[in-house]
């Protein structure tokens, strides 16, 4: 191990259900076994998020420190970790550890363990100034990234490249991207960057000129007309990456859907999806979702990202004010991602 200085770290947490997320001061303790304490930087505010700090799931065990998109350092390591060194700059991301046994982990796909953990969910997330996790959910990052850049790699990162690159989509093809937020930006600059004639769609004209800035080709403004018709005018979409939190647009935009073209959803509400039989057989369309990318996966999205100018757009702000990004991300405010900086945490 590392060392076994006990040392003091801040959070922000949540101590009942629905409650106010307030500073916490706690004593850091030291990894064991194949654990790591990482030293947090920056830490990204996500969707995902919002459910989390409103602490209401069964079995919640409070106090609850959410926080899934985390850069930092390492600082201590457990005494069976091999192959990292205090000091390496690290990503965590949604996908916070697999259990390395099961069928899914044996096949190469962790993100699908039935005992996959997640930072917040299964041990206090990144809206902290430390946090530990397993040595297998740590991905490295490019010496070129910034940390308050490399954050959001860890979940709006991985999984909008993963959407992009997996879908098979032929080479030359339209890719169109619903939703210009948190996730939906970084889709665009994937799809551009990947190759493909790229569309951004997003509700309100104001937003097309940082679309097209994005690298989108093409700018369909859904409040002022109907985007799957849209898309269809324009010779139709190959893939459609769907990012938007609200399910509804689903069924009126497969209308713009190639024939043997895909639809990923990536984001979601409660809601369900409702896809015409005939329109979905005829058309040889799918459907399907989506859902983060392993360690290494986040590693990918990052090189990529280096050696191709992508970069997510991010407002930065000081810890304490994790309350205030929460309410910011409900509004649907931010442009386009909240990082948190430890820094500012006193």
């Amino acid at each position: 191990m590392s060392g076994s200085a006990v040392a003091m770290t801040k959070a922000m947490v949540v101590t009942e259900p629905r409650g106010p997320l307030h500073p916490s001061v706690a004593e850091t303790t030291s990894p064991t076994g194949t654990w790591v304490r990482v030293s947090v930087t920056a830490s990204g505010v996500c969707n995902a998020d919002i459910a989390t700090v409103a602490a209401t799931g069964v079995g919640t065990s409070f106090p609850v420190t959410a926080g899934h998109e985390v850069a930092g350092v390492i600082a201590e390591l457990g005494e069976r970790v091999e192959g990292w060194s205090v000091g390496d700059r690290v990503a965590v991301g949604w996908f916070g550890g697999s259990c390395g046994h099961c069928a899914f982990c044996r096949a190469g796909d962790v993100v699908h363990c039935p005992e996959r953990k997640v930072p917040g969910l299964s041990y206090p997330g990144g809206w902290a100034q430390s946090i530990t996790v397993p040595v297998d959910a740590l991905a490295r990052i490019p010496d070129e990234l910034d940390q308050f850049e490399a954050a959001p790699f860890g979940c709006a990162g991985v999984t909008t490249f993963n959407a992009v690159r997996k879908a098979g989509t032929h080479a030359g093809g339209r890719v169109a991207v619903f939703g210009l937020g948190g996730l939906g930006h970084l889709a665009v600059q994937f799809a551009a960057k990947l190759g493909y004639e790229t569309v951004a769609i997003a509700r309100g004209g104001d937003r097309e000129k940082a679309a097209r800035d994005l690298g989108a080709h093409h700018y369909i403004d859904s409040t002022a007309q109907a985007p799957g018709a849209a898309l269809k005018e324009l010779g139709g979409a190959d893939l459609i990456v769907y990012t938007a939190s609200s399910t509804a647009a689903v069924d009126e935009l497969l209308t713009g859907l190639n024939v043997h073209g895909q639809l990923t959803l990536i984001g979601f509400d409660a809601g369900s999806v409702t896809v015409p039989a005939a329109r979905l057989v005829m058309n040889g369309h799918t459907v399907t979702g989506h859902l983060t990318g392993s360690a290494r996966e986040t590693e990918e999205a990052m090189w990529f990202a280096v050696t191709n100018g992508v970069r997510p757009m991010i407002e930065r702000m000081p810890l304490k004010q994790a309350g205030e990004a929460v309410t910011r991300l409900r509004s649907g405010a931010p442009r386009f991602r909240i990082v948190l900086d430890t820094a500012d945490g006193e």
